[in-house]
């Protein structure tokens, strides 16, 4: 870490920085938001994202990297878990199969993603990771001896909020146990990566001690969707001397080429209703496609598809429909009359950054999460996409196109944080986090 060429005094510094995040593209932008507002900064970055999405990273102006398996192959198997979790939650043999098709992959790949990340962290002032693969990056934090830097888009640590089906006072125990669950389930794997380190062994999940090094917790969503979240951890903090800022929800807002034209048919009628799935495939796309044409022709809405660039075959085709691939929601989303979409965390703040009701059809359990709080908000509706039918998703289209549905969702965007300024606090506290760890080394 040293001065700018240049520029003398010690509050302008530069500093190599190394994010990592695996997953689908919700999961890459945030991280990559803040890399890019580092790159302008002038600190050396580097990102490591799934291989299948270093080419998106690098459209975003950035020095993106192969990091992990390619993140589409697992998206398939992700959905039928939770699709068959959501129908059948009593079929545990069966749902066990189901998971370690997606999870025993992905425990055989840790080796090799240590691995990549320690040669990337070799020198670096800091490692910012995503919420998959944290204890790997904890671990190789420890071993080079560098900070650490988390980035979640929903509460992730023991809370409260997160566990609806729980009475308050019992959902952050709720979450400690699965904390102490997820860490034994992944002890085997996480003790070996730590032997090939030469770290010590540990009897304690990598959240806790994460927290209890201090480590810098970016909360990259808005508090207004929590609302009381940030005091009741403020009360943690002398068990977990941890540091949670709220940022506000993080994204990139790239153009596409797509804008234009879709911007343009949108304008030639009434707002139409905006439905899209982001990264989750869908088993049947022309069913789906047939589903909602004929609910919005009830309506008499026009409905605008979002396909995420996934390849959804041939379609058929409605005069009232129009199907698009990769759109900027920035854009198209302030002028729908509404959005349906799967609950993904950066789809979710879009929407409410645009002031438009929405309905979410999740399909896991992070998506129904934030479908609860949508509805808790009063913005709009949620519903499992595996029950959704015909019928079911008429009545929810006029819920939400009720007026105080949109009077809500209008007076929630006012309080919502701009990405931009998310990125520029986000990107502060980075700074200043590294600059206190270098003096404090010192």
């Amino acid at each position: 870490m040293a001065a700018w060429p240049g520029i003398e005094g010690d509050d302008v510094f530069a500093m190599r920085v190394v994010l990592a995040s695996w997953g689908s593209r919700g999961e890459i932008e945030p991280v990559a938001a803040v890399a890019r507002e580092l790159t302008y900064r002038g600190h050396d970055v580097q990102i490591a994202v799934p291989p299948d999405l270093v080419e998106f990273t690098a459209s975003a102006g950035l020095n993106a990297v192969a990091y992990g398996p390619h993140w589409h192959p697992f998206s398939d198997a992700y959905r039928d878990y939770w699709s068959s979790f959501f129908r059948q939650p009593w079929r545990i043999p069966k749902l066990g199969r189901m998971w370690r098709e997606v999870s025993d992959p992905l425990m055989k790949a840790r080796p090799q993603i240590s691995d990549r990340l320690c040669s990337l962290a070799q020198g670096a002032d800091l490692l910012l990771t995503g919420m998959n693969f944290e204890e790997t990056a904890a671990n190789v934090a420890e071993y080079h001896d560098i900070p650490l830097a988390t980035l979640h888009w929903f509460p992730f640590r023991p809370n409260r909020h997160l566990m609806p089906f729980l009475p308050a006072a019992l959902g952050a125990p709720a979450m400690m146990t699965f904390e102490w669950l997820s860490y034994l389930g992944a002890k085997r794997t996480e003790d070996a990566q730590r032997r090939r380190l030469g770290l010590k062994k540990v009897n304690t999940p990598w959240q806790v001690r994460i927290a209890r090094r201090g480590a810098l917790e970016i909360q990259g969503y808005d508090e207004v969707c929590f609302s009381g979240l940030a005091d009741e951890w403020s009360q943690w903090n002398a068990q977990r001397p941890a540091r949670r800022p709220f940022v506000g929800t993080l994204a990139l807002e790239l153009a596409t080429d797509s804008d234009e034209e879709v911007l343009s048919w949108i304008a030639a009628g009434a707002p139409p209703v905006f439905f899209g799935f982001g990264s989750m495939p869908l088993t049947s796309p022309a069913e789906t496609i047939t589903m909602i044409a004929s609910t919005c022709e009830r309506l008499g809405q026009r409905a605008l598809i979002g396909t995420a660039g996934g390849d959804f075959g041939d379609l058929p085709q409605f005069e009232h429909v129009k199907v698009v691939g990769v759109v900027n929601f920035a854009a198209i989303f302030p002028v729908c009359g509404a959005v349906v979409h799967h609950g993904g965390a950066g789809t979710t703040a879009a929407s409410l950054r645009a002031g438009v009701p929405a309905l979410i059809l999740s399909m896991d359990l992070n998506q129904a999460l934030w479908g609860r709080q949508m509805k808790k908000l009063g913005v709009g509706f949620t519903r499992l996409f595996s029950s959704t039918t015909e019928e079911s998703l008429l009545e929810d289209l006029r819920r939400i196109l009720a007026p105080e549905y949109a009077a809500a969702a209008r007076d929630v965007a006012s309080r919502m944080t701009k990405p931009y300024e998310s990125a520029v606090v986000a990107a502060d506290l980075v700074e200043e986090y590294v600059r206190a760890k270098s003096v404090g080394s010192s």
